[in-house]
């Protein structure tokens, strides 16, 4: 093989000019001739005359695979030679893949005549790897197909270590699995303690506590595992939770709602501390909050009186979401709706406001025997630097923030002694809940990382079609409704209210004295019971108006509400209080009772003897003597007298 001048310019450490490749050829006496079918002096050199690392490079550049040195048929079967690199660990497999460069340019070198062991040199100098090991390598793939080098070249010492197990008698196995995998969900330690005095009672044989935890990685799937201690809906968490795009929809066209507790203290306005609780809406497409309302529970007039809010602010929404709760799902808000699975569903339910204003109603679902509230999106603006963050630990309510749990109680944790005041709060709750929906790049699917969700909720409500209420529905929803009996005097009354001294209010309507209406829909103003109420028919025809016969009970639903759970709380300390008095169990009473000794009997003073005279019977008293060490002439006595009954026909007691 022939070369000329231009081709090895700079290859392998030559001079890069063509004058100083002369010089070095001159001096080293390489063998060249005249090239064909040039006039001049134009020279090609022999390669064989060239400095081995120029050959080297050479080849590898013209590399040209001999079919001939590649074995024509196999003699071995390929799919057991890569049975091992499926096994293998990623470092294992880079290992190998770094192997086979430096023996592909050994074979290269070695097919193209440049001795074995010279080719040896340059591939361990050029790539770092001992010559031993090079060889080593290089035996080991040479009689295969280069094709098939790279699973040979896994270091047999890096693999797997094979299986080894400890002897476990089987009915140990299954013992130490059944007391292990348990819904209570007992620790390690203490099933292997049990297993081990019940293995020397049976002769059993047990690992160490190490090789059982190694069996049951190995042979018990980590989500069999789960079920077994932690049951169906611990598993369900485990599959991928669905995604779900909001591209479609509207501003404002579906909202979620839900209630936060709150970490706080707060002086309420009777005085009373307590954690206040929030119910706010949220529009599902852009995430920010449309509105909220703050009372001492969760309950129907929170949400009625937020989606008032909402509603007069903005318009009515399309779509509706919440918890199938009890507050939430109350028939004030939901009645009507046949799918609700709170309360019995009568087919004369009152029609609730959702259902009266239009509003397609969605509850959250319910798997594994558990509510999946957590889908709803404004669950998380409760965490990860939500409301618990920014209203919470606001620096206006400092000191009577309570932690989210035992655990998270801060240094000057109060135990409800001290409340904020309620002003001071909601102005927190409000700059809270402003901070929420005015923070930048949120990294939402509408925000995009750049937008709060404010400037995105402002920007698609211009572009949505918005359904305003009209004064009819805010009526309706200022306004709520209960189905009562209607007596023949025209009078009925409501539950809304409350009970005091076991009354209710009483209402009357006077023109529906004699009427045939049995029972009817009354709206009533919450706040505002002993003032006059409307009555309505099934179907929703208005009927007559109604006045507040005898104020009996509260005029305000919340006031009686209130009211009934002052009373709960009252019997249920008075119980407590009682319970406190007795200390002892009836048991432990029983235990200091002296024990029964049985009587000794007692003998009798005197002995009546009965003598029959005909028909009559005569009682004869024989008075006994006092002492008991009696002489043998009483003795005698008392003989002769029995014996002188015997003769008579007499009867003796004695």
């Amino acid at each position: 093989m022939w070369v000329e001048l231009k081709d090895i310019l700079g290859v392998g450490g030559l001079p890069a000019t063509v004058q100083g490749i002369t010089k070095k050829a001159k001096l080293e006496n390489w063998e060249r001739r005249r090239k064909i079918g040039v006039k001049g002096k134009a020279y090609e050199y022999a390669l064989s005359s060239l400095p081995q690392s120029v050959q080297a490079e050479l080849l590898l550049k013209q590399r040209v695979e001999t079919v001939g040195n590649e074995p024509k048929s196999l003699n071995y079967l390929p799919e057991v030679i890569w049975a091992p690199f499926d096994n293998a660990t990623e470092k294992q497999r880079s290992e190998a893949q770094s192997k086979l460069t430096p023996l592909y340019k050994l074979a290269d070198l070695t097919e193209h005549g440049i001795k074995f062991t010279d080719a040896l040199i340059m591939v361990a100098n050029e790539y770092g790897f001992a010559k031993g090991s090079l060889k080593r390598w290089f035996y080991k793939v040479r009689s295969f197909s280069r094709s098939d080098w790279l699973p040979l070249l896994l270091d047999k010492h890096s693999g797997k270590r094979p299986n080894k197990e400890a002897d476990f008698s089987e009915e140990a196995w299954d013992a130490f699995k059944t007391d292990y995998f348990r819904k209570e969900r007992p620790q390690f330690g203490g099933c292997y303690e049990r297993l081990k005095r019940a293995a020397k009672e049976k002769g059993w044989i047990v690992p160490s506590a190490s090789s059982i935890k190694r069996k049951i990685a190995r042979e018990i799937p980590k989500i069999q595992q789960v079920y077994l201690r932690e049951g169906e809906d611990a598993v369900s968490k485990f599959f991928p939770a669905m995604q779900r795009t909001v591209a479609e929809l509207e501003a404002l066209e579906w909202i979620n709602g839900d209630g936060y507790q709150h970490n706080v203290f707060v002086r309420w306005h009777n005085g009373e501390i307590v954690r206040p609780k929030t119910w706010l809406w949220q529009d599902i497409r852009t995430r920010k909050i449309l509105a909220y309302r703050v009372d001492l529970s969760e309950n129907s007039d929170s949400i009625r009186l937020s989606l008032m809010d909402l509603i007069w602010k903005y318009g009515i929404p399309k779509k509706l979401t919440i918890d199938n709760t009890r507050a939430a799902a109350n028939k004030w808000m939901t009645g009507g709706v046949k799918n609700r699975y709170r309360f019995k569903v009568k087919e004369d339910d009152v029609k609730g406001i959702i259902p009266l204003l239009g509003i397609d109603l969605h509850w959250t679902s319910v798997q594994f025997g558990k509510g999946r509230g957590q889908a709803k999106p404004i669950e998380r603006a409760f965490s990860h630097g939500g409301l618990g963050e920014l209203v919470d630990k606001h620096p206006s309510l400092a000191g009577f923030y309570t932690g989210s749990g035992v655990a998270d109680q801060p240094d000057n944790y109060n135990g409800g002694k001290k409340g904020v005041d309620y002003g001071t709060f909601i102005m927190a709750l409000e700059d809270g809940i402003r901070t929420f929906n005015e923070r930048e790049k949120r990294e939402t699917e509408i925000c995009q990382g750049v937008y709060s969700f404010s400037q995105v909720f402002e920007r698609d409500y211009a572009k949505a079609h918005i359904h305003k209420a009209s004064s009819e529905q805010m009526r309706f929803l200022m306004l709520m409704s209960e189905a009562t009996r209607l007596k023949k005097d025209g009078t009925f009354e409501l539950d809304c209210g409350g009970k005091v001294n076991n009354c209710k209010n009483r209402y009357l309507a006077t023109d529906l004295i004699g009427t045939p209406h049995k029972k009817v829909v009354v709206k009533f103003d919450p706040a505002d019971l002993h003032n006059k109420v409307w009555v309505y028919s099934l179907d929703g025809i208005f009927l007559s108006e109604a006045i507040c016969d005898k104020a009996l009970a509260f005029g305000d639903k919340a006031a009686g509400r209130e009211h009934n759970k002052a009373r709960r709380q009252f019997v249920k300390a008075q119980k407590q209080m009682a319970k406190a008095q007795i200390k002892m169990t009836t048991q432990e009473v029983a235990r200091f009772q002296p024990e029964f000794e049985e009587e000794e009997p007692i003998e009798p003073k005197i002995i009546e003897l009965f003598q029959q005279q005909g028909n009559a019977v005569r009682k004869v008293e024989v008075g006994l003597l006092e002492d008991e060490d009696t002489n043998d002439y009483e003795q005698a006595q008392f003989q002769g007298l029995r014996e002188f009954a015997k003769e008579k026909g007499l009867k003796t007691t004695i």
